[in-house]
C-alpha cells in the first residue's frame, strides 16, 4: 500500500505543480478489501508530517471496483478549477474518464 498511495500522491503534488506546504487536509479512502495499513502512512512516509490526514472505509458495494484508495486533499493553490490535474492511477483511470489524466 505504502509504495502505490506514495506514487499517487506524488503524482497528484507533481501534475498540479503542489508542495507539501500547499496541503491543508488530506483524506483517504480504502476499499474494505484493502486492510495492510493506513493510507496516510504513506503520506507521512513522503514527509507529509505536519498536516491534518485521516482514513476512511469506502462503502462495501456489490460489484465495486476492489484495491481502490481515493484521495481527496484540501489545497491552497491559485489554479482554477479546471486547472486541477485529477489524478488516475492504474486501473482506477476507469472510474472516471471524464476527468481522469
Amino acid at each position: 500500500m505504502q509504495e502505490q498511495v506514495g506514487a499517487l500522491l506524488t503524482a497528484i503534488l507533481e501534475r498540479n505543480e503542489l508542495r507539501a506546504d500547499d496541503l491543508i487536509s488530506v483524506w483517504f479512502t480504502a476499499t474494505p478489501d484493502l486492510h495492510s495499513d493506513f493510507p496516510a502512512a504513506a503520506a507521512r512516509a513522503l514527509g507529509i508530517t505536519d498536516v491534518p490526514l485521516i482514513c476512511a472505509q469506502e462503502l462495501d458495494i456489490t460489484g465495486a471496483m476492489e484495491r481502490v484508495v481515493r484521495v481527496l486533499a484540501h489545497v491552497e493553490t491559485d489554479l482554477s478549477r479546471a486547472g486541477i490535474a485529477h489524478v488516475y492511477l492504474g486501473a482506477a483511470g476507469a472510474l472516471r474518464k471524464d476527468i481522469a489524466q
